[in-house]
């Protein structure tokens, strides 16, 4: 018997987690902190989880998957962690920025129980981790146990998605978040083409399909040419973007852009968390699935440090490729772009997915000319001057492309998650007629659902 539940507390992009019972052993897939909300809020429901799960897999070093390892760590200390190298070493880094920012928000917004573990919590926390490389076959849970296996998911350094394989024969794969395609360091995921009874699906792009015609290639020649127009034109580019994986994904496409002349030879402003994991991208370099191999950003990509202690201020003719890339309240990108928005030549270009309610979502959502507010509390209106625009180098799958997966897999069940509820109804919606002997799950929250992978089909 296999038995699915959904602890991430509602339907939607946040505090990623769901817990499996398959044949007597549990397993808790991913251990995320909701992006949108504070303190314990963020938190999955674990006091839903009822004893320990043997094992817990972590499918990526994104704070939406691995935001509350250590919490879950200490609510069950016997629970083995596992995880690859790349996803531990970055899980790291991320991590311990996530304390920092806990502590200052526990210090600027009294949220009393913040941080939500603390620095030497996490080390001890990190100790027990167990790494496991791509395409090898281990097992968890006593007895026979569950057979795994954990798969490149081509989404950012060290993600996987999970092969799991009950003693009684059924099996189950998670995606956790995926791109099929290549990046331009990470290669598109290689994920198994058969033997999947039960498909848990990750939704993000499900409630729209890219415009027809649409090539990376196409794309990345279009962000060139914002670049190169704005520069020429005396003005600055700010380009906010995600501290891990889309800020080394553009840093080395600005260099190339540079090295073919497609633009000018400006400064690239560049620093923080985003340098930190562009370290450990090098670090890497050698024994992660990469399009390069042997690429080290620091030695290939020239940038400016970011200064530390002063203010810093948009310059014309400069590049400043800064985080958050849904420009938060209080990040550089967002105080940056109080200083671009009404300069009529310089430019914000937008190159990954923004929440609609962000300061990134309601700026790519304005007119040209309108007035916006980039901070809730207190914060001005400024007029929108500057170039807008926004580029698709997403990390994710496109809807086709899921759809495609899950008809070449034909599994006899699907779940549904990570995703809004009107991406996870359009893909129910879709699936049903292209995989039409599946039965499509959408898990409401807190709610154990029973899958038996096809095995009532059989009799």
């Amino acid at each position: 018997m296999i038995s699915f539940t959904n602890l991430s507390g509602a339907l939607e992009i946040g505090s990623n987690c769901y817990l499996l019972e398959m044949d007597g052993v549990r397993i808790a897939l991913d251990a995320g902190m909701h992006p949108k909300r504070e303190g314990n809020a963020a938190m999955p429901d674990y006091g839903r989880m009822g004893e320990a799960p043997d094992a817990m897999f972590v499918t990526h070093a994104h704070l939406d998957h691995i935001g509350t390892l250590p919490v879950f760590q200490s609510l069950f200390p016997s629970a083995q962690v596992f995880m690859t190298r790349g996803t531990a070493v970055l899980g790291g880094v991320m991590l311990h920025n996530s304390v920092n920012v806990m502590t200052s928000k526990r210090a600027s917004e009294g949220i009393a129980e913040y941080p939500l573990f603390s620095h030497k919590e996490l080390e001890r926390a990190c100790q027990a981790w167990t790494e496991r490389p791509y395409n090898e076959c281990f097992r968890v849970g006593g007895g026979d146990g569950v057979r795994a296996v954990l798969y490149d998911a081509g989404h950012i350094l060290g993600s996987c998605g999970v092969y799991l394989e009950s003693p009684s024969g059924r099996s189950l794969f998670y995606t956790g978040d995926v791109q099929f395609d290549d990046q331009s360091l990470i290669p598109g995921a290689d994920f198994p083409a058969d033997g999947v009874d039960i498909l848990v699906m990750e939704c993000t792009h499900g409630s729209a399909e890219r415009a027809a015609g649409y090539t990376r290639r196409g794309e990345l020649e279009r962000f060139a040419r914002a670049i190169d127009e704005t520069l020429r034109g005396g003005g600055a580019v700010l380009v906010p973007v995600f501290a891990l994986g889309k800020s080394q994904e553009i840093l080395y496409n600005i260099q190339k852009f540079k090295e073919k002349g497609l633009i000018p030879d400006a400064p690239v402003y560049f620093g923080g968390l985003g340098s930190k994991v562009a370290a450990v991208y090098d670090k890497l370099s050698e024994v992660t699935p990469r399009l390069h191999p042997g690429c080290r950003l620091k030695d290939t990509v020239e940038v400016v440090p970011l200064p530390r202690r002063e203010p810093v201020r948009v310059s014309p003719g400069s590049i400043y490729l800064v985080s958050s890339g849904m420009m938060n309240e209080k990040t550089l990108s967002n105080q940056l772009a109080g200083q671009v928005l009404p300069r009529g030549k310089d430019a914000i270009l937008f190159v990954g997915y923004c929440d609609e309610d962000s300061p990134a979502g309601c700026l790519k959502a304005s007119e040209p000319g309108a007035n916006v507010r980039l901070q809730e509390r207190d914060g001005q209106l400024l007029p929108r001057r500057c170039r807008v625009e926004s580029f698709d180098f997403s990390g994710h799958a496109s809807r086709g492309a899921l759809v495609h997966y899950a008809e070449l897999l034909k599994p006899a069940e699907i779940v549904l998650v990570h995703g809004d509820p009107e991406a996870i109804e359009e893909m129910r919606r879709i699936l049903k007629e292209i995989v039409p002997d599946a039965r499509i799950i959408v898990p409401q929250p807190n709610v154990a659902y029973t899958l038996d992978g096809g095995a009532e089909r059989e009799k």
